[in-house]
């Protein structure tokens, strides 16, 4: 970690809270709203959210798994996310999902007609700025939390 956290301090809280008291919180309400408001069904978010912690490298994000009314994604989810383009374990929003994902973290220039038109037959456009709001959160607060060195210790609050 590269930030200097007082002893005894827990370092997300310290960091997203105690240093930034005006940008922090409202962040980790961003951040915590993408889990809580949701309409995206379980497999197309975990794809997506996923995809970026893979990008990311977040130690944490990569290891969490989303859980909705007890049900989360297979242990193999992970692995079938880095082999999206191939799996056959992915339906077709899925792997929208975790194709969306890469472009918007890697090369979101080259996000071309033929890609909306593939997410238009497949998404709302209410779904499509959702999942563009969750993959923004993650990208920024799951990289943040990796270059500062945080992602080792991170841990996600209760939701209110």
């Amino acid at each position: 970690m590269i930030i200097d956290v007082p002893e005894g301090q827990d370092p997300i809280t310290y960091v997203w809270g105690s240093m930034v008291p005006g940008i922090g919180p409202a962040a980790a309400g961003l951040s915590l709203a993408v889990y809580e408001h949701t309409t995206l069904g379980l497999r197309e978010f975990e794809a997506a959210r996923l995809r970026i912690a893979q990008i990311n490298g977040c130690v944490f994000c990569l290891d969490w798994r989303t859980e909705r009314d007890g049900e989360k994604v297979e242990d193999s989810f992970a692995a079938a996310v880095e082999d999206w383009r191939t799996t056959d374990a992915f339906d077709d929003r899925t792997r929208l999902a975790a194709e969306y994902a890469e472009r918007y973290a890697i090369d979101h220039h080259g996000i071309d007609q033929d890609f909306w038109d593939r997410m238009s037959a497949h998404y709302t456009d209410a779904e499509i700025v959702e999942l563009s709001m969750c993959l923004g959160s993650w990208l920024a607060f799951g990289r943040l939390n990796h270059v500062l060195g945080l992602d080792a210790t991170c841990v996600l609050p209760s939701p209110r």
